[in-house]
């Protein structure tokens, strides 16, 4: 089966295994049981990242360093459990390094992916747009959502990709120019973000996050696209589940999304910032990030 047998193609850009999770695992189930080709590209393996497994915390980097290649496993069992078939890391398995926390001593490996050349990162995703032609794209917007340096270098990788896919002077054995119609920046709207901190203080939970709201936090009127992934719910806790070691379904913050308040998990939402928006619902909201696109 060829790419342009799917008469829709969305392409997400992640920074680590576990991040397609959390803010666009409920349209990946969606769109790919609607049979949407769905391409993941991950660009890191994660090999910084905190494991909350006591008996797995000889992966991590300050001891073994065998974390990145565990997680290409928790990463294979969450596209599985999403009906994701296409699933890519950038450049390579391993070719760019996780860059920890900004301000890390880890920002300085020079193969860490907050040091990687813009232009060679860039040609690699051109390579696969041009194959897959998506239609849609999502990433993170220009602070990464909440500061961390693999976050802001997966969008600037991104946008630089999206314009240069599309010009015919580039890169010409990549194969013929595709633009695509649409780039959206995940986001979530101080409504619905209040919305769900209210629901764990009733039931007595501290949500952690202080009286200050995360900075990834935007005004409900800068939200262009609105989706109800109630309905795959279940595919989106398995795939929780799936990345083990980053993510304690125990915790506060997850547990709203296992079986409790899920405002923060079966609602997920986006800013469109290039292409039009297409026909919104009763609320002035897209409910399909296809809308308006043609093939």
């Amino acid at each position: 089966m060829t790419t342009l047998d799917h008469s829709h193609r969305l392409l997400l850009v992640h920074a680590h295994p576990d991040d397609e999770v959390i803010s666009t695992g409920g349209i990946m189930a969606m769109y790919s049981e609607q049979d949407a080709l769905v391409t993941l590209i991950t660009c890191t393996l994660g090999e910084e990242g905190e494991v909350v497994v006591p008996a797995l915390q000889h992966l991590a980097s300050d001891r073994d360093d065998t974390l990145g290649a565990y997680r290409i496993g928790e990463l294979a069992a969450s596209c599985e459990a999403l009906g994701v078939n296409d699933h890519r890391l950038l450049g390579g398995a391993g070719r760019w390094r996780d860059s920890g926390m900004m301000g890390e001593p880890t920002n300085d490996r020079v193969d860490c992916f907050w040091k990687a050349d813009l232009p060679e990162a860039a040609h690699d995703l051109v390579k696969i747009m041009r194959e897959v032609r998506p239609q849609v794209v999502i990433t993170y917007d220009e602070n990464g959502a909440y500061g961390h340096p693999d976050h802001i270098m997966a969008n600037k990788v991104t946008v630089a990709a999206f314009d240069l896919s599309a010009d015919p002077s580039y890169a010409p054995e990549l194969g013929e120019p595709w633009q695509p119609a649409k780039l959206y920046y995940s986001a979530i709207p101080r409504t619905q973000f209040r919305e769900a901190m209210q629901a764990l203080k009733e039931q007595g939970v501290d949500p952690g996050f202080g009286d200050d709201e995360p900075s990834f936090i935007i005004d409900d009127e800068l939200v262009t696209t609105h989706i109800n992934v109630q309905p795959y719910m279940a595919a989106k806790v398995a795939a929780m589940r799936a990345h083990a070691t980053q993510i304690a379904m125990d915790a506060a913050f997850y547990a709203m999304a296992d079986g409790g308040p899920r405002a923060m998990f079966a609602h997920e939402t986006f800013r469109l910032v290039r292409g039009e928006v297409g026909a919104s619902n009763t609320e002035g909201k897209e409910d399909d990030l296809f809308a308006g696109v043609h093939e």
